[in-house]
């Protein structure tokens, strides 16, 4: 049964959607120009990471299409003031000169925006909307991309498509398949060297931080580990991997109690997997699989059925009784779960 766009993105139904989009004709034109395409999507996301009330937790750029791995955060919108909507507003589209010229956003623009409520509402709901978010990301490397090749037309196909995720391991899941996009591709033969992703951003966010030795004890589950990693992922402007919240944190992670050491040694196994078909699993990631109520042949089978799949559904989760419970809140008989991964 068809289900309208406006529950294929629905906050009640999920916070987190995996974003895929192509360029035209799957042509590789992210790749080309003399300007470097992939890097400017990685800024922008940066950018836009800071004025949208949408958290990143994943991402890669490849030569045709990319990947987006994002939370809505309507809370953190609504708890903004009206003076913040504008400002934040502002910094996606400053006011224009005659000539058309982006201006400064001056205090006198932003006294003359608060007198108006209703477009501070429609600046607001804007602002939390993942349309309006990947619509601010595409549009204006089109733009730019369109004037480079002194062409005009299309340079994405259509919108995007967009993945719920309905449970953690799925989520779990989603962020070590983009992650792992260009090892899979033949691209990069470990996944932290592959340019323009997440996972290299957190591993050189450590590095930076000189901490790379409390990322090889972050690995370990025990009390040691949680110790060594506090503070690890604190100033990237990436989601956390861990949710800290209840420990020494103010940031929303994606999961309670799973660092960031766990997560790249999960990658790295799953990333030979991808290399070699097969991968010896060590008594340390089983632990991290049984702790996201997984195992190593389920991990496996779920992410070689995303590696080589078509990504053919806009629902993700591990389990038949949640498919059938978001099935039933939407009000239809069956969801497809994405590229037919088993469910138990």
């Amino acid at each position: 049964m068809t289900i309208a766009r406006a529950h294929l993105v629905d906050p009640a139904v999920s916070r987190w959607y995996h974003c895929i989009t192509r360029c035209v004709r799957r042509a590789f034109l992210l790749g080309e120009g003399t300007r470097d395409r992939k890097a400017w999507i990685e800024d922008r996301l940066e950018e836009l990471a800071q004025v949208f009330a949408i958290s990143i937790g994943g991402f890669t750029v490849l030569d045709n299409h990319l990947h987006v791995l994002v939370r809505l955060d309507l809370e953190t919108a609504a708890a903004w003031s009206d003076e913040e909507v504008v400002r934040r507003w502002g910094r996606l589209f400053p006011p224009r000169d005659r000539r058309r010229q982006p201006l400064p956003v001056a205090d006198e623009w932003v006294q003359q925006q608060l007198r108006n409520a209703a477009w501070i509402q429609t600046a607001r709901d804007r602002l939390r909307s993942l349309s309006w978010f990947m619509k601010c990301l595409k549009e204006p490397l089109s733009r730019l991309a369109n004037r480079e090749d002194k062409t005009s037309g299309a340079f994405f196909k259509g919108r995007f498509k967009s993945v719920a995720i309905l449970d953690d391991e799925s989520l779990l899941a989603t962020c070590a398949y983009i992650d792992l996009n260009p090892v899979a591709a033949g691209i990069a033969e470990v996944p932290e060297a592959s340019k323009y992703t997440s996972i290299r951003q957190r591993v050189e966010h450590v590095q930076e931080q000189g901490r790379t030795d409390d990322l090889q004890v972050a690995q370990d589950g025990s009390s040691a580990g949680s110790k060594a990693s506090v503070g690890l992922e604190e100033g990237l402007w990436l989601c956390p991997i861990e949710d800290r919240r209840t420990l020494d944190s103010r940031r929303e992670g994606m999961l309670e109690g799973f660092s960031l050491g766990n997560y790249l040694l999960l990658v790295d196994y799953t990333g030979r997997l991808f290399r070699e078909g097969k991968a010896v699993i060590s008594a340390q990631v089983g632990t991290i699989l049984e702790r996201v109520g997984s195992s190593a042949e389920q991990w496996q089978s779920r992410l070689q059925k995303l590696a080589r799949s078509r990504l053919l559904g806009r629902f993700f989760a591990a389990t038949q009784s949640r498919l059938r419970e978001v099935a039933q809140g939407l009000g239809v008989h069956r969801l497809t779960n994405l590229a037919g991964c088993a469910t138990r």
